[in-house]
């Protein structure tokens, strides 16, 4: 137990560390004066590192034992005399909740736990945890959050202990030059969580990722979703977001079993476990009873290549056995090696990366806080759990991967390449990999993977490779190109799995009043026109029908319009699946959310909507538009009605591109309805030319309006009746902490510019 200072020392470790210290000058002479006249001979002051994961929700993570391994790296870190020079080291264990919406709330009341944090585990998160640091000014270090470098830096008080888990992906695809991925993810939120950070992550890389899907439980479950995965075009791999296996993960096996049954084990795709990318997986002397009591699961595991840290010299197994005689631990009784999950070494080394930064801070001279920690985050070595580890110059870490693979027979894995995320790309190491029946998954062109060269469907563009011809042979080489590339483009419009033009055929409607489903080309019309809702292969959908009452063909000028509109991917955009055309009838069909729009959200006096989900409905919002903006798409149509909440209340935009594919179509479009028009910027009020197309600085206009509905609960402009200190005669609470920074975003939209009405 600590001694009586001990309590003194905390508060001079917290005052210090405090962002707003500076401001209060008074006190600063009284602390130094402390400083100098406190004894030699005292411990330093505590630094208390939170350790967040979902330890109790989640039994496969809790196998990690993160209170043991915890309290083994503060154990070695007091003992060190080159880390205890500065501060003593404590650690908090900091539960997540399963579901993402209760994390947030969980880590706005970390603040008072702990000085640095390591975690989150949920990348769902980490869009929080990052602005939430910074406002803290405490360190956040995390392995698991796939946010792109350039959003990183703009949090500063944020770094990773282990490289970009997409980056090392990144490379293993482009050395086999495989660069169609589909991911499957389990039905978590951590998981789906996971899944869609990596999907947004591979495209920024400049990869197709088309299919990324949840795989509900059950064998029927793994099914359905494999068979989203062969409907897909050219896909080689499959990125499997969920427990290992070799681990314990039911879904995974599942899912693996189900694979070989379809036939797709054979070489066709390659299967990539993407939670090992997070710890060493254990592979020297080291059987796995699951596979070989499983022969299916065996034969499956045969086109699974598994991406995990290497460790050089002693395996996790190994490490771990020497921790038994450590008098650091705990007294109780430690579980067996196999038990024990590997990330127990990510975690000690998380542990470890952040206070060898601390130190580093003090040693310069600077104050030990949250942005100073991540700047010095850098140029050093030390010994992990298991491997080395490193940070280079400019902070990035430097940390040994490892492709393991099997023998098509036995249950042990056998390394194949080394990965490394710079320059050196893989290196063979000794064992082949061994492909099903000899047959590895089909190449792409090399161009996905070349920053200065733009692929469609995987080739270069004709007239890069015809520059040097004559003049005659590149123009009938560009009308050639021109027609084959018409009539590819209106086959995949009309046939294939990714055909966008859909027809009676394709769609059942469903009677709103009978509840009968109705099929046949005369009460198709009369539903389309009567009611938005339809199926599509077992999925409800919606249909936002275009003005008019018969539409002859389709211009095309809307088929490219809508081609673009289509392939729009983010998890805060509402997909458009295709175009419904049958008996003189057009309507965008999109995915069907659950909930409704926001504006029934916000009207639906039985839902309670806390600061936190309406932080939450509110950052989904922005990152919708922002990934919009980014792509040069104007809403010119955004009001809380036009945003739609799925079944796990995530928000999502729609209604994006309407005004674009009625220009395209020539459709007349009548003027809105004043009522419709609170969300349009007053400039566009006055040019219904420009209304009609809409601008990005409208649509900022429009956000603002929303996060007035939202925050209020009330219709627009509300705020106009209230008392110039926002009481509103006491009807309307103070405004909250999270939501006021939102509107920090803002600047990252290309054309945003201070709101003036």
């Amino acid at each position: 137990m600590p001694p009586a200072w001990f309590g003194f020392h905390r508060f001079l470790l917290r005052l210090s560390n405090h962002p707003r210290w500076g401001r209060r000058r008074p006190q600063a002479p009284l602390l130094w004066l402390l400083l100098l006249g406190w004894p030699a001979w005292v411990q330093p002051a505590t630094f208390k590192v939170g350790v967040m994961g979902p330890w109790t929700c989640d039994p496969i993570f809790a196998q990690a034992l993160p209170e043991v391994a915890a309290q083994l790296a503060v154990g070695r870190l007091n003992r060190d005399p080159t880390m205890n020079q500065g501060y003593w080291f404590d650690y908090v264990l900091l539960n997540e909740e399963c579901q993402t919406s209760q994390v947030l709330v969980a880590l706005v009341n970390a603040e008072r736990y702990a000085s640095g944090f390591v975690g989150p585990l949920n990348p769902g998160a980490c869009g929080a945890a990052g602005p939430l640091g910074r406002a803290w000014n405490k360190p956040v270090f995390s392995w698991a959050c796939l946010n792109g470098d350039a959003e990183v830096e703009r949090w500063g008080t944020f770094a990773r202990p282990l490289p970009q888990a997409s980056s090392v992906l990144y490379a293993v695809l482009k050395f086999f030059c495989w660069a169609h991925v589909a991911v499957v993810t389990s039905r978590q939120d951590l998981w789906v969580e996971v899944g869609q950070g990596l999907a947004s992550s591979l495209r920024e890389f400049g990869l197709p990722v088309g299919v990324v899907t949840t795989m509900e439980p059950g064998a029927d479950g793994a099914r359905n979703a494999l068979r989203k995965v062969q409907r897909a075009d050219n896909v080689r791999v499959v990125v499997m977001c969920m427990h290992s296996v070799l681990l314990g993960g039911e879904e995974q096996r599942l899912l693996l079993e189900k694979a070989e049954d379809l036939r797709m084990t054979d070489g066709t795709f390659v299967f990539i476990p993407y939670d090992a990318l997070m710890y060493s997986l254990p592979y020297r002397r080291t059987p796995y009873p699951v596979l070989g009591n499983n022969t299916k699961l065996r034969l499956a595991y045969d086109a699974v290549l598994t991406v995990t840290i290497d460790s050089p010299e002693r395996g996790f197994r190994e490490a771990f056995q020497d921790t038994h005689n450590l008098p650091s631990l705990p007294l109780t009784p430690l579980p067996l090696c196999p038990q024990v999950h590997p990330l127990f070494g990510t975690i000690y080394n998380s542990i470890y990366y952040l206070a060898k930064a601390v130190e580093r801070t003090r040693q310069a001279s600077r104050w030990v806080m949250g942005s100073s920690i991540a700047e010095h985050a850098r140029d050093f070595q030390l010994d992990g759990f298991c491997q080395p580890l490193a940070a280079d110059e400019d902070g990035d870490p430097m940390v040994s991967y490892i492709i393991l693979d099997t023998d098509g027979k036995g249950n042990r894995l056998w390394p194949t390449y080394s990965v490394a995320t710079g320059p050196e790309g893989l290196r063979y190491v000794g064992h082949a990999i061994h492909w099903p029946h000899s047959a590895s998954p089909s190449t792409d062109s090399s161009c996905w993977f070349d920053p200065t060269s733009i692929c469609s469907g995987g080739e270069r563009s004709l007239s890069g490779h015809l520059s040097s011809g004559l003049p005659i042979l590149i123009v009938g080489g560009t009308i050639l190109a021109y027609y084959i590339r018409r009539r590819i483009l209106h086959a995949q419009l009309m046939k294939g799995p990714n055909k966008i033009i859909l027809t009676m055929d394709d769609l059942t409607f469903i009677h709103t009043q009978s509840s009968n489903k109705v099929r046949g080309r005369a009460g198709g019309q009369r539903m389309v026109g009567g009611s938005p809702t339809g199926a599509k292969e077992g999925d409800w959908v919606w249909l936002k029908k275009f003005p008019g009452e018969k539409h002859t063909e389709i211009k095309p000028a809307t088929k490219t319009s809508f081609c673009k509109l289509r392939d729009l991917r983010h998890e805060n955009v509402n997909l458009f699946l295709g175009f419904f055309y049958d008996c003189g009838v057009f309507a965008i069909v999109s995915e069907h959310c659950s909930r409704g729009s926001l504006e029934d959200l916000i009207r639906n006096e039985d839902m309670k909507l806390d600061w936190m989900f309406k932080s939450s409905l509110l950052i989904d919002l922005i990152k919708g538009m922002k990934y919009l903006h980014h792509r040069d798409v104007v809403h010119g149509r955004l009001k809380s009605r036009n945003c739609v909440v799925d079944g796990r209340f995530v928000l999502k935009v729609t209604d994006h591109g309407y005004n674009e594919l009625l220009e395209a179509q020539k459709i007349p479009h009548d003027p809105p309805r004043p009522e419709e028009r609170f969300w349009t910027a007053p400039e566009l009020l006055r040019d219904p030319t420009l209304e009609r197309k809409g601008t990005f600085r409208g649509d900022i206009y429009s956000i603002s309006i929303i996060m007035q509905e939202v925050i209020c609960r009330s219709a627009p402009y509300c705020m106009l009746d209230m008392p110039a200190d926002g009481t509103g005669g006491g009807t309307v609470p103070p405004s909250p902490p999270a939501p006021a920074s939102l509107l920090c975003q803002c600047p990252s939209l290309p054309t945003c510019s201070p709101l003036t009405a």
